[in-house]
């Protein structure tokens, strides 16, 4: 009898799993009547037991003492990722934190098919880390040893937008010359795949670390962080002029995997030191409330509404700051974010046609581009992907289930 596979997409923001039982894709409920579950992890002060995907979320929202944890798969090819931290009472590194939620997903998808699952299929992005091959490297070991500490002993890896394109065969056409453009949390990934039969050919493959957790922190800095005092100034301890603020911890605030090794006493004391020099002072009181009260993870909650309401068909969206300062807001629109965003364009546009160069198509070639990805919703990603093949059909693929649709396809 042939070992069953659990095919299992971890995402940096979503994670999702499948399987084949008989020749048929299985999409497995990870959470309660839903396909995929957010990729995030709450250790309650106490000592309790760790919480994951949206209970994590709802016990940060509701204000539970504890810490809570998003974005782990960034961290992966990291120094960060196996040193150990303060977390939930217990000194703990990054790296067990990601067994312990494979060990969560793994379980659940064993009590819901009733199989045991000693092999997965997992997907990767083409690159974890832009040209940086050691590190790259690094960041798939990083992750195969989780999975091994998850219990798995039999673990192969797929590039993402590779499974994707598997997946999307089926709503296609024979001859077919495709181009994936799978816009995820933490990276892009981009396969040209040309459908031959019942399979594809794939022609090319590329990726950049760059993804909608990139577009958050953006946003973040050009919107939020100049009201908690970033581009102010500091008046200087001795002599006269005076120094810009800082930008360091600002940059760590608007960063999803860094927000929780803020909360220090050190972080406190190097706010208290900019706010006694500061020449506007309310900027850096509020700074020093979201240090102190531990508001990083809702600001950044609030970032991302901003940033989808400036995507969607109003195009203006607001930051609200309410739980640092009553009334406190930034307003997002369109134009206010594209700015903010116009280097990932220029970066996206030079991966697409890095992958096409990859492949030796040109981009009246390509007769389908199909999104992939939560980030993919971004306005600015279609507008490229137009732009570029201006002749192919926009589709729009699962946006969240796609690749881990592909990886149990592959399983076969």
């Amino acid at each position: 009898m042939t070992r069953p596979v659990l095919a299992l997409d971890f995402g940096t923001s979503n994670s999702a799993a499948a399987v084949l039982e008989g020749g048929t894709l299985r999409r497995i409920a990870v959470e309660a009547g839903e396909e995929t579950l957010p990729t995030a992890v709450f250790f309650p002060s106490d000592g309790g037991a760790m919480q994951i995907g949206s209970a994590a979320a709802e016990a940060l929202i509701e204000g539970e003492e504890g810490r809570y944890m998003r974005a782990l798969k960034s961290v992966l090819g990291t120094g960060l990722f196996h040193e150990k931290r303060l977390v939930g009472g217990k000194r703990r590194t990054l790296a067990e934190i990601v067994t312990d939620f494979l060990l969560a997903v793994k379980k659940r998808a064993e009590d819901e098919t009733g199989q045991s699952y000693t092999a997965v299929l997992s997907g990767r992005p083409v690159h974890f880390h832009t040209a940086d091959p050691e590190r790259d490297a690094r960041a798939e070991a990083d992750l195969r040893g989780c999975y091994e500490a998850a219990g798995f002993t039999e673990i192969s890896f797929m590039f993402e937008p590779e499974a994707a394109a598997l997946a999307s065969l089926g709503d296609g056409h024979p001859g077919e010359m495709g181009l994936i453009v799978d816009i995820g949390g933490g990276t892009s990934d981009f396969t040209l795949f040309k459908a031959r039969g019942n399979g594809i050919e794939i022609l090319g493959s590329h990726g950049i670390r760059l993804g909608g957790t990139d577009f958050d922190h953006a946003v973040s800095m050009t919107h939020a962080m100049p009201l908690l005092g970033l581009g102010g100034e500091l008046r200087r301890s001795f002599g006269e002029g005076l120094l810009p603020v800082p930008k360091p911890l600002y940059v760590e605030l608007s960063t999803w995997a860094k927000i929780p090794f803020l909360y220090s006493g050190e972080t406190q004391r190097a706010v208290a030191d900019m706010l006694a020099h500061a020449v506007e002072k309310r900027p850096m009181e509020r700074l020093a409330t979201v240090i102190e009260d531990q508001l990083g993870h809702e600001l950044a909650f609030a970032v991302e509404a901003g940033k989808i309401g400036a995507n969607s068909a109003s195009g203006a969206g607001q930051i609200e700051m309410g739980t640092i300062e009553k009334g406190l807001s930034a307003r997002t629109t369109s134009g206010s974010v594209n700015a903010a965003l116009s280097e990932a364009r220029e970066a996206l546009k030079g991966a697409i046609y890095a992958t096409l160069m990859q492949a030796g198509v040109m981009p009246q070639q390509v007769s389908s581009v199909i999104l992939v990805g939560g980030s993919s919703l971004m306005a600015l990603v279609q507008e490229e992907a137009q732009a570029i093949c201006p002749g192919a059909t926009l589709r729009r693929s699962a946006a969240f289930t796609a690749i881990v649709d592909g990886l149990a396809l592959a399983t076969a």
